[in-house]
Formats: structure tokens, C-alpha cells, sequence
């Protein structure tokens, strides 16, 4: 029996996977986790509240990989580059369950040269610029679907449209 003045079947008023922004004020919101390969092409992708630490949503992500992985061996092990966010046991212990070896950057730590100058930054810039791609996608920019799997689904055609984009530019090229 449903309670609180809802019918049967109505879930919470804003959606679920909703969760309190920190950096916003605490509006609600929700956060999408993506797994990109080096190129920018997305390979999972999950959808949690925007109050849920990025290395909760690690695990979901790596197992929601739609492509078969190849099983790691001695001679080829699978890296997965991660952020400074990801740097605590709950990140590396995600990795190391489905055989990645991590690449996390410590915090504090700088990226420097032999000389003692500061290089590059770390290569985050292949996940954001997916994020961007996907941004672009109007139904996906502003969450306005009440259930996560409705935008999950959605989430899920975009990055099949950035695929088949890419396939497309790459048969037009050759």
C-alpha cells in the first residue's frame, strides 16, 4: 500500500537517483559516471545522485562495460587512469577486483618533469571532452526524466550515436 499521499506505482516527487549537489546550493541533481577508452569513445555508463562519491560509482561502472573485455594475462595487463578523487582504498580496490592496474594520481601530487617543472596535466581532458559531446544532446544537458533508467536510456543512445559517428567518419575517411 502506497503511503504519503501517493498512488501505487508513483515513486518520489523529483525521481529517483536524486541526490542534495554540494557544490549547488543543495539543489537536487544526479551525476553520470563514464568509462572511456583513449579516444574518447564511451564504453559504460552510469547514472547516480549528485551527493554520491565518484569512487561508490567506480564499481557500477566498471561492470557496466558493454563491450567484451579481453581477459588480462601476465604479458598484457589493462590499465584504467583515474583522477586524484579516486585516490582512496574504496578506488584502488575497485580496480584491482575486475584486474586493472590503476593509475591514480596522489593528492597534492604534481606531475614534473626531470627538471622539477611542471608537465601536462593528466589526460581528464578525454572524459570531459565525451561529457561535452554528450552535452550537446539537449534531453541529456538537464535530467528532465523522473526515473533514472528513462535517462540511463537515453545516456545509453547517445553514446551509441557517438559510435556510430565515429564508425561513419572513419569508413568516409578511408
Amino acid at each position: 500500500m502506497a503511503g504519503c499521499g501517493r498512488s501505487h506505482g508513483q515513486g518520489s516527487f523529483w525521481g529517483d537517483l536524486i541526490g542534495r549537489n554540494p557544490t549547488d546550493r543543495g539543489k537536487a541533481g544526479s551525476k553520470r559516471s563514464l568509462l572511456v577508452d583513449g579516444e574518447g569513445g564511451p564504453l559504460s555508463v552510469v547514472v547516480g545522485g549528485a551527493n554520491v562519491h565518484d569512487t561508490k560509482l567506480l564499481e557500477a561502472t566498471i561492470g557496466a562495460i558493454v563491450v567484451e573485455r579481453p581477459q588480462p594475462t601476465e604479458e598484457m595487463t589493462q590499465h584504467l587512469s583515474l583522477d586524484r578523487g579516486y585516490d582512496n582504498p574504496l578506488g584502488h580496490g575497485a580496480a584491482a577486483a575486475h584486474g586493472y592496474l590503476a593509475h591514480i594520481r596522489r593528492i597534492g601530487e604534481e606531475k614534473m618533469d626531470v627538471s622539477g617543472n611542471k608537465r601536462y596535466p593528466a589526460r581528464r581532458w578525454v572524459v570531459e571532452r565525451t561529457l561535452a559531446w554528450l552535452s550537446k544532446c539537449r534531453a541529456i544537458l538537464v535530467r528532465y526524466d523522473k526515473k533514472a533508467s528513462n535517462y540511463l536510456g537515453l545516456l545509453q543512445l547517445a553514446c551509441a550515436l557517438l559510435w556510430f559517428r565515429r564508425q561513419w567518419r572513419l569508413a568516409f575517411l578511408r
